[in-house]
């Protein structure tokens, strides 16, 4: 039996986040006007901020044409500056080793252009068996780009039989093992389907041990756990912006290059328009000078408005803080977790997701034992007016994101998924 829907009121009175600044969808079924929106850890909701300042940026072009360049209240030619330094803080780097472009795999494919160099039986690519599929498409077509057989190549890290998650040490202990033959490590720093935070400064350290260079694919971690690349000597990291970020859908990603690589002439990289130094990019000259910065792995000039909605965001985790919001998302999810330990008890569903609080982010993963996820997602949203995220066959994703997810939303699921699956007979 799970506590009565007062207690969620109480607890958000108590404890409440700031829902107020985002614009919540209407719920298409059930008794509220409102859906408890669960689903951030896929796209996240619309800041109220993002309409008024995306229009700005619009009523400038229209005002100023091409001398918006450099006559907008934002200018343009600068304007990714804009939005370094609260990315930055976001992800624990210096402003000179972040920015703000593209998308995430295209950030990856620029990333590991340099940091993926396969020579002698150092040609391994290690990734876990979990991985977001556009991350094994992405290691297995560099290791073909490089005459490799992927198969051969990219190793797939499985978690120990009978378990969901991979533990750390199968990581740093299949280092210490064939690290020799490792090029590069590229973990997600939250697994997308499991919702397990992984130990990024202890594979860091095993991996670079071991000789490798070690790289995180952040789409489920930034703006969901802190981080901080810099201080645990991470090589290069790339993430989305349209989870937890709140940027809108396709969002442009962010990518991060440790200090101690920029400004390295030896290391390969593509290059374009943007990737060289701002003070003389007018001069047209014919060869790039690019700066000893992450700006280096521009290649074009940035899509102003796809970049103003990641700066209305990006501010509002600036001005609320990762340490305040990771707090209230471990009471937020820890309290989900109270919720469903009731609900799944005598039911056909298992939470897959670490009960260790430091082990993920706000993500818990149901694992249904019948039944298809998708078509309980839809009667979640249709009956209830929940919105949850499915992953085929059988795998619900929950997420409760502190900065806008009520405990009332947390109740609401577990009410809906009790009225919804059947218990075991």
């Amino acid at each position: 039996m799970i506590p009565d829907e007062n207690d969620a009121l109480r607890r958000d009175a108590q404890d409440p986040g700031h829902r107020e600044l985002f614009r919540v969808p209407p719920a298409d079924g059930g008794r509220y006007a409102e859906t408890a929106y669960l689903a951030g850890n896929s796209l996240g909701l619309q800041p109220r901020a993002t309409r008024q300042e995306l229009l700005e940026d619009l009523d400038a072009w229209a005002r100023l044409g091409v001398e918006g360049h450099l006559e907008a209240e934002r200018p343009w030619l600068p304007y990714h500056e804009l939005l370094t330094a609260d990315a930055a803080t976001l992800v624990g780097a210096l402003p000179e080793e972040t920015v703000v472009m593209n998308s995430l795999t295209v950030n990856l494919h620029l990333l590991m252009v340099s940091f993926y160099r396969p020579r002698g039986e150092r040609t391994r690519i290690l990734i876990e068996d979990t991985a977001f599929p556009s991350d094994s498409y992405a290691v297995r077509s560099q290791a073909r780009f490089h005459g490799l057989d992927p198969d051969e190549a990219v190793v797939r890290l499985r978690p120990r039989p009978g378990e969901d998650t991979l533990r750390t040490e199968d990581v740093t202990g299949y280092l210490e093992r064939e690290g020799h033959r490792v090029a590069l490590v590229m973990l997600g720093g939250v697994n997308y389907l499991t919702g397990e935070l992984m130990d990024i400064p202890a594979i860091t350290r095993a991996g670079r041990a071991a000789g490798a260079t070690v790289g995180w694919d952040l789409a489920h971690a930034a703006g969901n756990v802190p981080l901080r690349l810099h201080e645990w000597d991470v090589d290069f990291a790339a993430w989305c912006s349209y989870k937890y970020l709140n940027s809108g859908p396709g969002a442009l990603a962010g990518a991060f290059v440790h200090q101690r690589h920029l400004g390295d002439t030896t290391l390969q990289r593509f290059e374009g328009w943007w990737s060289t130094e701002p003070a003389t990019r007018f001069e047209m000259t014919p060869v790039c000078r690019p700066p000893a910065s992450a700006d280096a792995w521009q290649v074009s000039n940035p899509p102003i408005f796809a970049m103003g909605p990641v700066r209305t965001s990006l501010r509002l985790f600036a001005e609320k803080g990762m340490p305040a919001l990771r707090e209230r998302s471990i009471r937020l999810t820890g309290y989900l977790e109270g919720l469903l330990d009731e609900v799944v008890r005598n039911r056909p569903v298992t939470v897959i997701t670490p009960r260790d609080p430091e082990r993920r982010g706000c993500q818990l993963s149901l694992r249904l034992d019948t039944g298809s996820a998708d078509e309980l997602a839809k009667r979640l949203r249709h009956e209830h007016g929940v919105i949850v995220d499915a992953r085929e066959p059988n795998i619900v994703r929950a997420a409760p994101v502190p900065l806008y997810s009520s405990y009332h939303d947390c109740w609401r699921f577990a009410d809906a998924l009790a009225r919804t699956v059947e218990e075991s007979r």
